[in-house]
């Protein structure tokens, strides 16, 4: 998908440009893929000028007879005046730029940052990681305590595996509880210990409190990781903090699983006791419920246990975010929204450093030999689609708009989900070469198609169950093509007409109950009359 495609008039001819201390230029206009392009193509004193699309912050439309007038106000401060003749041309050039938000700067840290300044000042926004030089993995900027400076924070990403050290994931409005998450902490054999990470994972706590550390991997694995000089946090050197192990299986495992669970879809046989030996041989659900679970348990621990939490396994890149992403979902209404699960998902997943294009790089039916792959971010989907299962009415989106983000996870022409890391998008310079997924997505005529009709919002933290009986399979994606989806895409017309229908019998409902209130007041005001 290009920029151009939304393009609906590329190029208008007599523009006029208007500049503070510049004469006025006509000239012929341009709109690209990423700049708008004004020319003058006169002879004497040629001039042009190239604006970014992403350096628009705002345009205004104004009309005179049929010449139109756009005002584009830029993010360095500049505002220029073009005069377009014909209203027609005008409005498609308008809605074209306004269409074309630079979805590669719309959920930036900086941002988050913003919304966290407004309920606390206990964080700080460093730029510990400028270029990349700290961790690779890591963006450029990192939300941690202000009480740590960067030159602790340095220590710090010494002492933790691949230089991933602590950062904010999640804060919690409701009682200023903290979520962290980061890698393993390198001590080794030895008991290594780091002070600075002591004293940087203390300063969330509040006073006389405990915190928990949400290991994603069993005990005998963090034990032995010691001997490849990795490790755990020890009860000495963190005493307020309490270890709780939560198996997540790896990603050898989980691809393993999910190419038997496709292989159970794709099944022809008709035969049930066939088919549900395979499913469950699968595990795959077995791994949901254990994903689900530990996310529960770490919004728990927030929520209810009034404590703060670090999570992480071995490398933090997989298991870590999936934690942290569900708890968010869990406890946080605004990622239950479009908007709000977006910026999760770049937040908590791409800016975080996992390894799309490692995990990604095969699915189910590759014969290649395994090497990275794994569907680490199809499970954390289905969990956010097991929960949307049993809360229909608090999500925002609906389930088109999660198969939508798997299916460009795997293979897509938008460079959203190309690269591992940060880093790697940056060194491809992929924001200059691609379109974001995000500049698509969040047109009007396409968001419309991911909205649930049945969303009502709700500001309280949901709580999923995680018993067998109420899990399932995700049958629009492990059985989309293998069965017809005609009768069902009817059924979920009919479902968002008859919704449809319903809001606007209570808008009309609201309104005469109006009409009776105000015929009520007039009754009064007459009878009290002279």
């Amino acid at each position: 998908m290009e920029f151009a495609e939304l393009i609906k008039t590329p190029r208008a001819d007599k523009v006029v440009l208007h500049r503070p201390f510049h004469l006025a230029v006509e000239g012929t206009l341009c709109l690209t893929g990423h700049h708008l392009i004004f020319s003058s193509r006169r002879q004497d004193n040629a001039e042009e000028l190239w604006l970014l699309h992403s350096n628009i912050d705002s345009i205004e439309k104004r009309f005179v007879g049929s010449l139109g007038t756009i005002v584009i106000r830029c993010k360095d401060l500049r505002i220029i005046q073009l005069d377009i003749p014909g209203m027609e041309e005008c409005l498609n050039i308008a809605s074209s730029i306004e269409v074309l938000e630079d979805g590669w700067s719309s959920f930036l840290l900086e941002q988050e940052f913003e919304l966290l300044s407004s309920v606390t000042n206990e964080w700080r926004l460093s730029c510990v990681n400028k270029e990349f030089s700290v961790c690779p993995s890591y963006p450029p900027l990192a939300i941690v305590p202000k009480s740590i400076d960067d030159e602790a924070l340095r220590k710090v990403a010494l002492f933790r595996h691949g230089g991933r050290f602590p950062v904010l994931s999640y804060y919690h409005k409701k009682n200023g509880m903290a979520m962290m998450r980061s890698s393993q902490p390198l001590t080794g054999t030895n008991g290594r210990r780091c002070k600075e990470d002591e004293k940087l994972i203390n300063a969330t706590l509040r006073s006389g409190r405990r915190g928990f550390v949400i290991d994603t991997r069993p005990l005998t694995v963090a034990q032995q990781a010691r001997a490849k000089g990795g490790g755990f946090e020890q009860e000495v050197h963190y005493p307020q903090w309490r270890r709780i192990h939560k198996y997540i299986e790896r990603f050898n495992i989980l691809q393993e699983s999910f190419i038997k669970l496709v292989e159970a879809c794709n099944d022809q046989s008709h035969n049930m006791d066939r088919w549900l030996s395979k499913l469950e041989a699968s595990n795959w659900l077995t791994h949901i419920k254990e994903l689900l679970t530990a996310a529960c348990l770490a919004a728990q621990c927030i929520d209810r246990e009034g404590a703060s939490v670090l999570v992480h396994g071995s490398e933090g890149t997989d298991s870590t975010l999936q934690v942290t992403s569900l708890a968010q979902i869990i406890l946080d209404p605004r990622c239950r929204t479009i908007r709000g699960f977006e910026a999760l998902v770049v937040r908590e997943w791409l800016q975080a450093g996992h390894p799309f294009q490692q995990r990604c790089a095969q699915s189910a039916y590759s014969n290649s030999k395994q090497k990275w792959e794994a569907p680490v971010f199809l499970i954390f989907l289905e969990c956010v689609w097991q929960i949307h299962r049993q809360f229909p009415c608090s999500f925002e989106f609906n389930e088109h708009f999660l198969i939508l983000l798997l299916e460009h996870a795997y293979a897509s022409q938008f460079g959203t989900f190309l690269g591992n890391n940060e880093s790697e998008r940056a060194k491809l310079k992929l924001p200059q070469k691609t379109m974001s997924l995000w500049s698509w997505v969040n047109r009007p005529e396409e968001l419309s198609r991911f909205q649930n009709p049945l969303y009502e919002a709700n500001s309280l933290v949901i709580w999923p169950s995680v018993a067998p009986q109420s899990l399932q399979l995700w049958e629009g994606v492990f059985l989309r093509w293998n069965r017809p989806s005609k009768f069902l895409e009817e059924a979920e017309e009919e479902r968002i007409n008859i919704i449809k229908y319903n809001k606007e019998l209570q808008a009309k409902v609201n309104a005469l109950r109006r009409q009776l209130a105000e015929m009520e007041t007039d009754g009064e005001m007459q009878e009290a009359g002279p």
